[in-house]
């Protein structure tokens, strides 16, 4: 090979790898959805309900079959089945794309693996943009999943994702659909860098002394994917507590993150922030286990 083929296959390869990257993302978001709708919207109903209303996650199981059957279980499913290609392939371009850019600032490193600090920091990068997609379809999705629930049980508001969106447009235009964003991004940032690291940590782990982490067996990489998915659920429950009941309150609830944070507490306690945990690493490693794995 010619001293001029890395200069003309570097920013193809690099093109193709980015490609590889967003469609194996948009795929692997699909699995996960399917895999774990039920235990998300366990998780979301656990989070936002009045004091009261469920006495934990098998109650809201079973409330929720006596009422809608097994269909009630994948309520608020069609924003994330819509959302989630773009979400997935652009966390996990923009994973490719941070990593691309750490070792580009860092020319003078003596080696090309990135160290756990920088795989979490390109995790966190990851975020900034997928948030943008991530923001209004958690909105849709938290309002379908939470309708009907405590004292407005049996009464369903909107038809569907169409439904809510025009809904809440005419509400508050793009800052209604947006709403959460913040609270979004505070979940994401540290549970991305968290889901990034665990997985490739959890690979090199696993990986036999003079093979390639690219070798890795299928049992392999579910641990290492399900490894990932309960990282980032360790850190982002109680940002995701707030997003819920953010995305999910009447308009003027709550003024921001702070103040969600600060009502929260003084209303059902510190305990308050950690509500769905069980749902969430229930869902966690099959959930996650399936993204890496499709």
């Amino acid at each position: 090979m010619s001293s001029e083929s890395p200069a003309t296959d570097g920013p193809r390869s690099t093109a193709v790898e980015s490609a590889k990257s967003f469609i194996a993302g948009g795929f692997g978001g699909l699995s996960a959805v399917l895999v774990g709708h039920p235990f998300d919207l366990t998780k979301t109903r656990l989070q936002t309900a009045s004091p009261g209303v469920y006495t934990g996650a098998l109650d809201v199981v079973k409330k929720t079959l006596a009422r809608d059957g097994v269909a009630g279980m994948y309520r608020g499913m069609v924003p994330p089945l819509l959302g989630v290609t773009p979400i997935f392939a652009v966390s996990f371009w923009a994973y490719d794309a941070s990593k691309s850019l750490i070792l580009a600032l860092t020319p003078q490193r003596t080696s090309q693996t990135l160290s756990i600090s920088e795989l979490a920091f390109a995790g966190f990068l990851s975020a900034v943009p997928t948030t943008l997609v991530t923001a209004p379809v958690e909105r849709a999705k938290v309002i379908l999943q939470t309708q009907g629930q405590g004292k407005d049980a049996g009464e369903k508001k909107y038809k569907g994702v169409v439904d809510v969106v025009r809904h809440l447009y005419r509400e508050g235009g793009m800052k209604s659909i947006f709403r959460g964003t913040g609270a979004t991004l505070a979940r994401d940032g540290p549970g991305s860098a968290a889901y990034f690291a665990a997985y490739e940590v959890t690979k090199r782990m696993l990986t036999p002394a003079g093979s390639s982490p690219a070798d890795l067996n299928l049992g392999a990489i579910i641990v290492a994917g399900g490894s990932a998915g309960v990282a980032m659920w360790a850190l982002a429950i109680p940002p995701d507590v707030l997003k819920s009941r953010i995305q999910s309150a009447p308009e003027g609830t709550y003024s921001g993150l702070l103040d969600c944070a600060r009502k929260t507490i003084a209303q059902d306690g510190v305990r308050a922030l950690w509500k769905g945990f069980g749902p969430a690493m229930a869902r966690a490693f099959p959930a996650n286990a399936a993204t890496f794995v499709s």
